[in-house]
């Protein structure tokens, strides 16, 4: 019988010993009070791998980008954590906007319920809703500090833009052209009193933006047509003949800005804002002044945001482990691991880890304000992609077959 209990108590005590134990994250890397385990450099490695391959790298290829890109992972997990860091430092606030962005996505998915958009997040993404807002707002906030402390501060005289485009004339030389956005509101398979409901909508739209509220952010929250929303209801590119004649005598003759009255078409209403209009032939220094700021500022971006990088490490506090490399590493800097008995234990669990911050998925470059989420119209012609059914023109013959979105 006492052997027995023995036996019982012996095996209670396993099991509670067995409930407290705990996986364990090595810590590698330590930036000011943020740190990289073993586990999020594998990660990465393996994020990186899948999209090298979706690239159609393979073979021997695939392993050479991979260990060229997985060389600079901490690196680029510290150029994270410092940037994030500093955009605190810099009281960079962008809680409201990632809420907008959430919520359009919401109205896009046409889930009301929070819960369940939260799944259909996860079930889309492949991570906790959480994690993704995190990401979107940790790059958010990467971007505005580059904006604010590298690009903004790059100034091109305006004697070299000048000398530029009297260089480069025959870039600037393009054809009729206009660039689009959309708002579709869908009538399709609506009643009557829907389809009435849906003409006042359209109107209100148009209102709104004609009174100066955000095109894009009504796009964004009102269209029916979810691909282009996503993208604030922007269109490509787009000449005379690709257009029905209805559109193109209204966008041709309108200046940058203008809003149409809702078109209808089979499948609904659409409006048109233009983005950007150009008449055929050289276009002046002044219509072009900003694209070339740009073209002359980036290749100065890479270097310079590198630049920032490297003094961010200067005054930053760094601990790396031996066995592992920052291969941004500041010059001097000294980041050898210290006495582990008077810094913070060399483990974590992962529990810890996940209560201690959730970060954005790395790239393989840091982003750059300006070649995001808007995209500026091109001096050149791009391959169209045509708007919604109601206004397209058929292609002709010559032109490039169109991507269409999603109809009304």
């Amino acid at each position: 019988m006492y052997r027995r209990l023995i036996l019982l108590l012996a095996a209670s005590m396993s099991v509670a010993a067995a409930a407290d134990v705990r996986t364990v994250e090595e810590i590698v890397a330590k930036a000011n009070n943020d740190i990289i385990t073993r586990g999020e450099l594998a990660h990465a490695r393996l994020e990186i791998e899948a999209e090298l391959r979706q690239m159609g790298l393979s073979g021997p290829k695939l392993q050479q980008a991979l260990q060229e890109k997985a060389a600079d992972a901490l690196r680029d997990q510290i150029d994270q954590l410092l940037l994030v860091q500093k955009a605190k430092d810099l009281n960079i606030n962008v809680d409201s906007e990632i809420t907008k962005r959430l919520a359009a996505m919401q109205v896009q998915s046409k889930i009301s319920d929070p819960d369940k958009f939260h799944d259909f997040i996860r079930e889309q993404m492949g991570i906790p809703f959480e994690d993704y807002k995190q990401q979107a707002k940790n790059a958010l906030l990467t971007q505005r500090v580059i904006g604010e402390e590298v690009s903004q501060r790059i100034a091109v005289p305006e004697a070299e833009k000048r000398k530029y485009y009297e260089g480069h004339k025959n870039d600037f030389v393009r054809d009729e052209q206009v660039f689009l956005q959309q708002i579709v509101i869908s009538t399709e398979g609506k009643t009557p009193d829907q389809v009435a409901a849906a003409e006042k909508k359209a109107k209100d739209l148009v209102t709104r933006a004609r009174k100066g509220e955000k095109f894009a952010d009504l796009a964004a929250t009102n269209s029916d047509d979810l691909e282009t929303a996503r993208n604030g209801g922007e269109l490509p590119a787009y000449k005379r003949d690709q257009l029905t004649k209805e559109l193109a005598d209204i966008v041709f003759k309108q200046k940058k800005g203008y809003v149409t009255d809702p078109i209808r078409g089979p499948s609904g209403l659409v409006i048109f804002r233009i983005m950007e209009r150009y008449d055929k032939g050289l276009a002046t220094y002044e219509e072009v002044e900003n694209e070339i700021g740009e073209r002359m500022v980036m290749p100065q971006m890479n270097a310079k945001v590198r630049i920032y990088l490297t003094k961010l490490r200067q005054e930053a506090f760094l601990e790396i482990k031996p066995g592992y490399v920052d291969s941004g590493a500041a010059p001097g800097k000294d980041t050898s691991w210290k006495d582990v008995a008077q810094l913070k234990p060399q483990t974590v669990t992962k529990e810890e880890v996940a209560a201690h911050r959730r970060r954005k998925r790395l790239l393989f470059a840091i982003p750059i304000p300006g070649t995001g989420d808007k995209k500026k119209p091109s001096s050149k012609p791009s391959e169209p992609a045509a708007p919604t059914q109601a206004t397209a023109a058929p292609p002709s013959a010559s032109a490039p077959p169109a991507a269409a979105p999603i109809k009304p």
